[in-house]
């Protein structure tokens, strides 16, 4: 520890600090503009240059290491006249357009120019203009107002993990740009907007829709990844205009993914705002007392003539753990026990001795030495999470990746190994194997990474959880973990992957899960935020039991394509609409408030349940408010049904012939909410489907890039383009699912074949 004085105060601190850190653990607030407590050290702005006792120049408090002794004076006069000299070189070219800037009111530079910048200018000349860039859908840009922090480029580089702006020219003539021809396009690129200190890189969605002063502010948690990133909801006329990340440094520290910011744009997209019931083929729009007690009689015709077991409810693992706590009290009432969330999940055999988690803290990410990741495309699935991998890969960690692309996520990993889907439970074999000494071949390197760390995690992502040997793998990776005395951990599908088992919103005893439901269609379906088409595993076979139904509920917060197959659509609240709880993955509850009032007739979704638990006489639905069903779900036991223990061997299923299909749901097309947001529906990462392949399988197969192709699933097909992605593993066609040009297909994984049209 050194000691040092700033401003009369002293404190220690840890050798290698800086000034700036010194001075910030006393409170003391330094100006600067390209420091970030999240990024390298540029020194490049100079405003934060202060007086050092015995050096014969200010120097700048971000790059000057802490010595014993040391005395530092940041408002002596030698320090502000040097900040002020540096004010007014950053203000020479500046556009002096505060007024119609979106940067005006939350501008760092418009702050300190009032307390460092001088009343006139001395600088006489032409203003420069610098072009402005196009950077996408999502970043606006106003070029001629950067001041060349680099904040940009460096968070591209050192967080996003992806060079996608820097620094052209020099001197005068110096300015950021992205490479020729390219738009920026990494699933955290928003914060880019955050860390701009001056009004250069703004939301193009928010662009010139209000002020920042207009805005009141909302905490909220996100529906959307088991991350469960804090954010800041900001409305004007009840209406959400903006969402901002919250700082928590044990979950999403200071940043939040493009979906988290921008997918607030579905809110006001699409909407079903008034109960509706389907009459003759016609939808005509009724009252909430109406629908429900319409609901209520074709729910008790169904069980009195079919008995309650031919009731089916499915909801999706982004809905609230209200929701889901009453929605499984629902159906038990009734006398159902087919409850489920795991809608994307075929392969149920594993018995769970608890509710699958990450294992550990988030943060504890951080202190890990070595870690395999199976079945994940963990920069889309989880960003936050890739993220503290990169950052932790910087620092030695060793990251392996056992999936069926060897691609590397912008991570710097040890070993990628690219195994076709069915396949992959034999190379944890292998690994299993090569732990043991056996030769493991490909295995071989992954076993002795693992073997080499101390602190070691085994994670199994989205691409895992929804496997056709899912169970498999999951008593494989335990196998893993147990040898080696590591963690092994679920990365988590959604906001409530881990909430949806702790209020067992699962099916009980002689119930059916939600693939069997799908495959035994049932005379009734109460859809909870689920879009047949999309959110399911197969949604062929989904689209198929909903036309086979009597009665389908369908309640969800926007119109979709249960206008085909519905009798009933009930308008319930998004996340900024209503009160609730998610349960992320490393099982933290979190609670959140509405933003805004619920639009038109839209109701939050535990009061539609709790009103419709009461038509039907079905007892302890006397609830007043949220806060009353989560005193009744209770916390106390949330600990301790965390487990990822297996209690089972599930026998291995035998490898497919031919081609095999990897069905992963891109990142803006994973929920209801994200899939309305024009913005994010504009990005390279929603592009259209494509049928991708190696350029092995591209020549086998006689067909070139960008040729159109037909692709068969079972009975479905699907017009598509080919695409070449050499980190695919042979014989295997990547196809995204939860996309309506692929909703035709069948299950994420299994045969498929590939014709030129």
């Amino acid at each position: 520890m050194l000691e040092i004085e700033i401003d009369g105060k002293t404190v220690s601190v840890p050798g290698g600090s800086t000034v700036m850190e010194a001075a910030g653990r006393l409170g003391i607030y330094v100006p600067h503009f390209c420091y970030h407590r999240k990024l390298s050290i540029a020194a490049n702005c100079r405003m934060c240059l202060v007086e050092v006792e015995k050096a014969p120049k200010p120097l700048p408090a971000c790059a000057t290491p802490v010595t014993n002794g040391m005395k530092v004076r940041t408002h002596s006069e030698f320090a502000v006249n040097a900040q002020k000299a540096v004010m007014e070189f950053l203000l020479i070219n500046h556009p002096l357009d505060c007024p119609i800037c979106d940067q005006g009111g939350e501008c760092q530079l418009q702050d300190l120019s009032v307390g460092y910048g001088g009343v006139n200018s001395r600088y006489g000349e032409d203003k420069r203009v610098v072009s402005n860039k196009n950077l996408g859908s999502l970043i606006s840009t106003d070029m001629t107002r950067c001041i060349h922090c680099t904040r940009c480029v460096r968070f591209g580089q050192e967080i996003a993990g992806v060079m996608e702006l820097g620094m052209g020219g020099r001197g005068e003539h110096s300015e950021i740009m992205p490479f020729i021809s390219k738009t920026v396009d990494s699933e955290l690129s928003g914060n880019m907007i955050d860390l701009c200190p001056v009004g250069a890189l703004t939301s193009k969605p928010f662009r010139y829709t209000a002020r920042t002063w207009e805005l009141p502010r909302r905490k909220s948690v996100s529906p959307h990844c088991g991350l469960g990133s804090n954010l800041t909801v900001q409305i004007k006329s009840n209406r959400v205009m903006r969402v901002l990340p919250f700082d928590n440094e044990e979950i999403n520290e200071c940043w939040i993914s493009d979906k988290d910011r921008f997918s607030y744009e579905g809110l006001n997209a699409e909407r079903l705002e008034k109960p509706m019931i389907k009459q003759g083929g016609e939808w005509r729009e009724v009252e909430w007392k109406v629908a429900l007690e319409y609901v209520a009689r074709g729910l008790k015709d169904i069980i009195k003539n079919h008995g309650p077991e031919a009731i089916g409810m499915l909801a999706t693992p982004h809905s609230t753990l209200e929701e889901l706590h009453l929605l499984q009290k629902l159906a038990r009432g009734l006398g159902s026990e087919n409850i489920d969330f795991r809608l994307r999940r075929v392969d149920f055999r594993a018995k769970m001795k608890g509710a699958p988690w990450l294992g550990m803290k988030i943060s504890e990410i951080a202190s890990l030495d070595r870690v395999l990741v199976v079945g994940s495309f963990i920069n889309q699935d989880h960003p936050l999470i890739a993220n503290r991998l990169r950052q932790a890969a910087k620092r030695g960690l060793e990251v392996n990746f056992v999936n069926p692309t060897s691609q590397d996520f912008r991570i710097r990993s040890r070993n990628r190994i690219a195994v076709r889907p069915s396949k992959m439970a034999s190379m944890l074999e292998a690994i299993l194997e090569a732990l043991d000494g056996k030769d493991g071949g490909d295995a071989e390197g992954i076993a002795q990474s693992l073997k080499s760390g101390k602190h070691v995690g085994i994670f199994l992502g989205n691409f895992a959880e929804q496997h056709h040997e899912a169970a498999r793998l999951h008593f494989l990776a335990s196998q893993i973990a147990e040898k080696l005395d590591a963690k092994i951990g679920f990365l988590g599908e959604a906001a409530n992957s881990v909430g949806g088992h702790l209020v067992h919103a699962l099916p009980g005893k002689g119930g059916m899960n939600a693939r069997e439901m799908i495959e035994n269609p049932r005379k009734a379906y109460l859809l909870w935020h689920a879009e047949a088409e999309l959110d399911m595993a197969d949604p062929a076979a989904a689209l198929s039991a909903m036309e086979k139904a009597d009665m389908v509920v369908a309640c969800s917060s926007f119109r979709h394509r249960a206008y085909d197959y519905a009798d009933v659509m009930l308008p319930i609240s998004p996340f900024t609409e209503t009160s609730g709880t998610f349960v992320n993955t490393e099982g933290r509850v979190q609670g959140f408030k509405g933003a805004v009032s619920p639009r038109g007739e839209t109701r939050p979704g535990w009061k539609v349940l709790r009103v419709l638990g009461n038509i039907l006489d079905i007892e302890g639905f006397g609830f007043e408010d949220s806060e009353s069903v989560m005193k009744e779900i209770g916390l106390s036991g949330f600990a301790q049904g965390l487990d990822n223990g297996i209690e089972n061997e599930p026998v291995a299923l035998s490898a497919l012939e031919g081609l095999e299909r990897v069905g992963h749901v891109p990142i803006y097309f994973s929920d209801g909410l994200a899939r309305r947001s024009e913005s994010l529906q504009a990005t390279r990462l929603a592009a259209a489907p494509c049928a991708c392949m190696n350029a092995a399988l591209l020549e086998k197969l006689g067909i070139r890039e960008g040729e159109p192709v037909l692709v068969r699933q079972n009975e479905g097909e699907a017009n598509l383009f080919a695409a070449l992605d050499d980190t695919l593993a042979d014989n295997c066609v990547r196809v995204a699912s939860g996309h309506a040009q692929t909703s035709s297909l069948g299950a994420m994984s299994g045969p498929i074949s590939v014709e030129r049209l």
